[in-house]
């Protein structure tokens, strides 16, 4: 085996290990189905708070830690590999070209759920995202779920669907190929069929930010940018109305 091909499949196998960190973090919950003493247990740190708030708690907790762990976990796999990152030929963009791209990209993702919003209307799908009243519904009984969803989500979804699953079929094809299917995986996990078609864009929008500028530092601005302008709006939505 040449250098170049073991180097190859040490990258290969570091991004395995970072897909399968992922998928055991967003598994993780079962264990409190599977444990229910297990749960019983964790509950009683929320006493003082009607069950479903406690529950509601349990799960915000759950999740920001176990997105935690994926994190750390993920980047001590990477910190092994140096090649990791070098999935375009060619020099990568400048650190500030990069933030500039990611700033603009947020407001790419927004005019891309924009239309996609007008399509789905014209199909005669009503607005309104489950999974996203879902998660604010969680963030407003506990707002540690912020940072899951505003930080350590965004940051764990690239890696995993732009540099991991994006990154490694455009070694093989083009970036339509590539951009079509990373997106489509990357709306599928948010479960939100109805909506599928603004979560596709928004898959295709950030490929396209790595794509451009070969740093996943891009796609991971816009994406928070827009996890956070979204969490922002749903929490204070009752002012903008007053």
């Amino acid at each position: 085996m040449t250098s170049t091909s073991s180097s190859k499949f040490k990258t290969q196998k570091t991004a395995f290990y970072v897909l399968l960190t992922y998928i055991i973090c967003q598994l993780s919950v079962l264990i409190l189905i599977f444990i229910p003493s297990l749960k019983d247990s964790l509950l009683q740190l929320f006493s003082g708070v009607s069950e479903q708030d406690q529950l509601i708690k349990l799960s915000a907790w759950w999740s920001t830690i176990s997105f935690g762990i994926a994190f750390v976990v993920s980047f001590i796999l990477i910190s092994r590999n140096k090649q990791f990152w070098d999935v375009f030929k060619g020099e990568k963009a400048s650190i500030g070209a990069s933030i500039g791209w990611g700033i603009i990209g947020f407001f790419l993702v927004f005019l891309g759920q924009t239309i996609g919003a007008y399509i789905e209307l014209a199909l005669g799908i009503d607005m309104g995202s489950e999974n996203t009243e879902a998660i604010m519904n969680v963030t407003k009984v506990a707002p540690i779920m912020i940072v899951a969803t505003v930080f350590l989500g965004p940051i764990l979804e690239e890696l995993v669907f732009r540099r991991v699953i994006f990154g490694s079929i455009i070694q093989n094809y083009n970036f339509w190929i590539a951009s079509i299917v990373s997106a489509i995986v990357f709306a599928a996990i948010h479960m939100d069929f109805t909506h599928i078609l603004l979560y596709t864009i928004c898959g295709m929008i950030f490929a396209f930010l790595y794509y451009k500028t070969k740093r996943l530092l891009t796609p991971i601005i816009a994406h928070i940018l827009l996890n956070g302008f979204v969490t922002f709006v749903q929490m204070n939505a009752d002012k903008f109305q007053a």
